[in-house]
This record gives C-alpha cells, sequence and structure tokens, in this order.
C-alpha cells in the first residue's frame, strides 16, 4: 500500500471524526480558500465551569503603525523594548518603535542587489540580544559577473549609535546564478540555538537535473549553522563527502517563511509551488522534500504534473498541508505560531502570509495536522510579506509587500 493510499484513509477518517462535533468558524473578510475541507457541525453544548470562563471570541482589529517603507520584508522584535527591526527589500534596515510610529534608519547594512525577487530580505537577532546585540540579515549580493546568491551576514547593533558594528559575512551560498529569482532567505533561530537559513533554487528549469537535487551544493535546501557560522557537528551529513556540510534539508524550490513549532522545537517552513503546489512543511534532518522529482503542482501554463506525488514515493518527506495543481495555490510568504496573550483563543495556531492571495491565513493546529480557519485582512487588497507576534503586548505586526507599503497590527477588541 503506498504513502498516498494510506493518507486518503486516514482522511476519510478524520472526516468522520470532524464531523463529530467541531465547531464551525465563520469566516471574516474574505471567501472560502480554495482547499476544501469538511462541512462541520457545533457540538451540543456543554455547561460551562464557572471557575474556568472560556475567553470571548477575537475580535481583530486593525491599526496602522507606520506607513511609507520601500519593500518591507523581515520583521525581528527586540527583546526589551517595543521597538522591531524591519528590513526593506531596497537595502534599507529600519528600527520601528511600535508605540510612536518613530522610524529610525540603521547604517553598516551590506551592499545589496535590489533586482527582482533580491534585495535585503531577512533579518533575525541572537536569542541572548543584547549580550551578545548580533543581528543577522540575509540578502542578494553579486559577484561582479552580473551573477547573484544569497548571503548571510551579522553585525552588532547599536542602538543609540543607529548603525551596525563588526559586520562580517558568515556565510555565500554557491554557485552565483544569472537572473534574480527564488533566493529563499527565510532565517531563524532553532530551539537548539543554531540558525536556519533557507535558499531558493533560484528558478532553475531544468528538471532532469536540478540543483535542489545535488547535495553537493546549498542550491535548493535548509541549511544550519551554529551562530558564528560554524557547522554544528551533529549537521546530517557532515559524515557524507558527497553533500555539502551545511544542509539540514533539501529538495526546496523556494522557502519562503520559517518558524519553530513552541512545544515540539520542529523547524515549519512555507514554500511556493510551481502551478499550484504551494505547501506547508516540516523540514526534516537528512530529508529530502522533493522538488522537482517529487511535487504537488504542475508546469506553468499546463496541467501536466511536475514529477511523482510526494505520497507515493518513501524517500520523500510529505508536505503537511498543500495546494494541489488546480486549486489556485496560496503563495505563501513569512509565518509564524501566535503564543501571546492578546489572542488567547488562537493559542498555538500558525499564521501564514498570503502574497497573490492577498490575506493572512490561520491555521488552528494539531500535531502535524493543520486547517485552515478564517481569513484575515482579506477585504485590504495587500500582498502580506511578513508576519509576527509581538513578544511585548501579543498583537500580531504585518508587513505588507510593496514600494510604499505600510506595518500594521492586529490587536484584539474582545481583549485578551
Amino acid at each position: 500500500m503506498s504513502k498516498r493510499t494510506l493518507v486518503v484513509l486516514v482522511t476519510a477518517v478524520a472526516v468522520v471524526l470532524v464531523a463529530g462535533g467541531v465547531t464551525a468558524i465563520a469566516l471574516l473578510g474574505g471567501d472560502d480558500p480554495v482547499d476544501e475541507r469538511p462541512e462541520t457541525v457545533a457540538p451540543a453544548e456543554e455547561d460551562e465551569d464557572e471557575d474556568d470562563p472560556q475567553p470571548p471570541a477575537a475580535e481583530p482589529v486593525l491599526e496602522t503603525v507606520v506607513d511609507g517603507l520601500s519593500g518591507p520584508w523581515g520583521l525581528a522584535f527586540l527583546p526589551d523594548e517595543n521597538q522591531v527591526l524591519v528590513t526593506q527589500i531596497v537595502g534599507t534596515l529600519s528600527l520601528v518603535d511600535v508605540d510612536t510610529g518613530e522610524v529610525r534608519d540603521i547604517d553598516g547594512v551590506p551592499e545589496v542587489v535590489d533586482a527582482g525577487q533580491g534585495g535585503l530580505l531577512d533579518v533575525a537577532i541572537h536569542p541572548e540580544f543584547p549580550d551578545p546585540a548580533w543581528v543577522y540579515l540575509t540578502y542578494s549580493a553579486g559577484d561582479g559577473s552580473g551573477a547573484t546568491t544569497t548571503h548571510l551576514a551579522r553585525g552588532l547593533l547599536d542602538v543609540d549609535g543607529e548603525r551596525l558594528t563588526d559586520v562580517e559575512v558568515l556565510f555565500v551560498a554557491e554557485p552565483f546564478r544569472q537572473g534574480h529569482a527564488h533566493y529563499g532567505s527565510r532565517v531563524i533561530f532553532g530551539a537548539d540555538g543554531h540558525l536556519y537559513l533557507s535558499i531558493g533554487d533560484r528558478g532553475d528549469k531544468n528538471f532532469g537535473d536540478h540543483p535542489s537535487q545535488d547535495t553537493s551544493n546549498t542550491i535548493g535546501s535548509t541549511i544550519r549553522l551554529a551562530p558564528d557560522g560554524a557547522v554544528p557537528e551533529d549537521n546530517p551529513f557532515v559524515d557524507d563527502p558527497a553533500v555539502a556540510d551545511e544542509i539540514y534539508s533539501y529538495g526546496h524550490r523556494n522557502v519562503q517563511g520559517m518558524a519553530v513549532h513552541p512545544d515540539t522545537g520542529d523547524i515549519w517552513q512555507s514554500e511556493h509551488g510551481e502551478r499550484d503546489g504551494d505547501s506547508i512543511n516540516i523540514s526534516q534532518p537528512g530529508g529530502n522534500h522533493g522538488w522537482p522529482v517529487a511535487h504537488t503542482g504542475c508546469l506553468y501554463g499546463t496541467n501536466t504534473p511536475v514529477g511523482d506525488h510526494p505520497a507515493d514515493r518513501d524517500d520523500i518527506v510529505d508536505p503537511v498541508h498543500y495546494w494541489e495543481c488546480g486549486t489556485g495555490g496560496f503563495p505563501p510568504a513569512g509565518m509564524t505560531f501566535y503564543d501571546g496573550d492578546e489572542f488567547p483563543t488562537w493559542q498555538g495556531d500558525l499564521l501564514v502570509g498570503g502574497l497573490a492571495t492577498e490575506y493572512l491565513a490561520r491555521f488552528t493546529v494539531d500535531g502535524r495536522s493543520i486547517a485552515e480557519a478564517e481569513p484575515l485582512l482579506a477585504d485590504e487588497g495587500w500582498r502580506i510579506r511578513d508576519v509576527e507576534v509581538s513578544p511585548h503586548d501579543g498583537a500580531i505586526y504585518v508587513a505588507v509587500d510593496g514600494s510604499n507599503a505600510p506595518l500594521v497590527r492586529l490587536v484584539n477588541a474582545a481583549g485578551g
């Protein structure tokens, strides 16, 4: 029996369970997403424990923090203040006071190639910030010939001086490629204190001999590094001379979002497919995530599948959730798990930015199973590039994609 057959059987059981008593969720601000889900019914009412009242349903309210950003891409909150670092694709790193709306640009950012999907991309801070005060940046940069690739650098943030000092390049994805697509470029710290960086496949269309399946390079992979850029001794391929030591997982097309599961410490990712085929994955150490030998999407402009279905191959890590060919897809961007106090009924839910779909998706999470709830910000006409939860007040901060774009937040009118 194939993996795909097992998935169908398990799904059938899940539908019966869902029909037995999951509260239906009213959609706010938009139509149902394109993936089909079983109709749900409200469970029978139970006596409420007066000593443990349930929090009221969330009532998200939109607030604008600041306007006029030039292609905001990544967000990272400083731990002890109401300030957030915002990367702008043109090459600007800004520090935004979310209480006052004051924007201060930070000097010392590495030179970037701002073209196509490239520029200054993601940002992360050291887990023990401000001691040390390392800020990590990902960006596209060239080799002087017109070719570019994904870079990772770090510098010490001098908040009062509004600059980065001691800037050093930690990693350069090789080989450099022509074109300005699919840099990947999300960077996060895992629960183990190591850096995880996604590197895109650079838009390579040679599906017969694809770099995402060539583990001698880091194109189309997720890499794992120590905070100083060194390769951890327990990386999955360090003892294999045929595989790049930095690789944690491979077979990726273009991972645009990463988040650490608050309970398991797993690295969750959102990834762009070819024609549809977008997916939510859990990165597996040493795992092959399939691109392009196994995929749920089709070749652009066709109904021709790209490779096998992941569930039909035992050597491929199955996605947690996917939008298969013909559904319209969900080109995803930044993502985070909700872990604040502002929206208590959303605790543990997964928030994922939608680009072409122009809304912020919220998924309920049960182990490895997720189900989409109501779309957020669906009436704004915004491409959602990144999302973060403030560690200070639990509000949800959203970077809107565009050349003259806002940073906004969602707060709860029902109270936390």
